[in-house]
């Protein structure tokens, strides 16, 4: 089965949601590295600034601790911004586990393929035609454009963070992921530039 696109950016609790999205669909899906997202306010940032571009899809486990992060990322996002979907609580293990969730229910990465689809679905572009595939932005070119290797890289790449609206401090890793999912490789050259 053809996979269809989604434009908006999705967000998931951990790596095996985000595996079980994207063998149903092609889109950016963000984790929130389970409650790392509490801590880690690079990845706020990036969810807050994505927020900014378009709508975001937000899909959590349905049971207590699903929630709680939910509620997090919904305090930082305007509500208009938002795409709350809900996976139903059933009962159940997820197979690469050894016992269920404290709660018992299956999470995103063990709901069926089938309801995944029908629930993101609608969100999806129905035709490819149109979608231009964009030159991803590399190691190579944060170096290029003095983001990297330099003396005033830290400096370089603290001002650009800013100019986005990310947090200063970013880890040339961090702001690596953050560029590709907000410009393309030809904006991020224009940008420095100016």
């Amino acid at each position: 089965m053809e996979k269809k696109k989604i434009d908006f950016p999705i967000i998931v609790e951990g790596k095996y949601d985000k595996i079980k999205i994207k063998s149903l669909f092609e889109a950016c899906v963000i984790t929130t590295e389970g409650f790392g997202v509490f801590k880690n306010n690079e990845k706020l940032a990036l969810i807050k600034r994505l927020a900014e571009k378009s709508k975001i899809i937000v899909i959590t486990d349905s049971d207590g601790a699903g929630k709680v992060i939910r509620s997090h990322i919904t305090s930082a996002i305007p509500k208009d911004r938002l795409i709350q979907l809900y996976t139903p609580q059933v009962k159940g293990k997820e197979k690469r586990k050894v016992e269920a969730s404290k709660e018992g229910f299956l999470g995103v990465e063990g709901t069926d393929a089938e309801l995944l689809r029908n629930l993101l679905s609608p969100f999806a572009t129905d035709s490819q035609e149109n979608v231009v595939e964009r030159a991803e932005i590399e190691k190579v070119d944060l170096f290029e454009l003095g983001l990297t290797g330099g003396a005033d890289s830290m400096a370089r790449r603290d001002g650009l963070a800013v100019k986005l609206g990310l947090p200063r401090g970013m880890t040339p890793n961090a702001l690596l992921a953050a560029l590709n999912v907000l410009m393309s490789r030809e904006e991020l050259y224009q940008m420095i530039e100016k």
